[in-house]
């Protein structure tokens, strides 16, 4: 039986998982993150992983929940929700969400290997992962739903899909020629797409 801990103790213990698993997380994933890596810095036996959370994807979607508010106040609230106009919009998410998948690389990772967040939401309630606050995807498929008549008729989970194409791209920065000019092919890329989406009116 995993021993009992005081408050200092959870609240030293938890803070290491969180640090411990944001690092393991982003570095080499869900699945070959053991909770033997996880525990090793805490210096308490494995066992007590779950007196803290239930399970790896709950540590995970914990880290995703502390970042998640911050994330939307960036691409949503300031970026897509900034412009009047939708494909001005647009073209502000797709910038700000480069760039937060630059500096941020918890983000990055699930943006990269989206089956991980598959794993999580198998494991754990859906529901508690679609009613997560400030959460940027809920707010971003609520605006395109919402601006359906000043987008190109496609479900709103085919636009989202065209938008996730433009953020992988940066993967591929080494395979597009002179790296001098990738910043440009990217933000012509953006222009377009965001042009492409939105309906023409005459």
């Amino acid at each position: 039986m995993p021993p009992a801990f005081t408050a200092e103790e959870k609240t030293r213990i938890t803070a290491l998982l969180l640090e411990t698993g944001r690092h393991l997380f982003t570095s080499q994933g869900l699945r070959k993150t053991s909770l033997e890596e996880l525990m090793a810095p805490t210096g308490v036996a494995k066992s007590s992983f779950y007196v803290f959370f239930d399970s790896k994807e709950d540590l995970y979607l914990e880290l995703m929940v502390r970042q998640s508010a911050e994330v939307k106040r960036k691409v949503i609230d300031a970026a897509l929700l900034s412009a009047p106009d939708p494909r001005e919009g647009l073209r502000r998410f797709l910038h700000a969400t480069l760039d937060e998948l630059s500096a941020n690389p918890l983000w990055r990772r699930l943006m990269t290997h989206p089956e991980e967040m598959q794993a999580v939401a198998r494991k754990l309630d859906p529901a508690r992962i679609t009613a997560m606050a400030d959460n940027p995807v809920t707010a971003l498929n609520d605006y395109l739903t919402r601006h359906q008549g000043d987008l190109v008729a496609a479900d709103p989970a085919v636009i989202t899909g065209v938008l996730q194409c433009v953020l992988l791209v940066p993967m591929f920065a080494d395979r597009l020629g002179d790296p001098a000019q990738f910043p440009k092919i990217l933000g012509l890329l953006v222009d377009i797409v965001a042009a492409g989406l939105t309906s023409q009116k005459e």
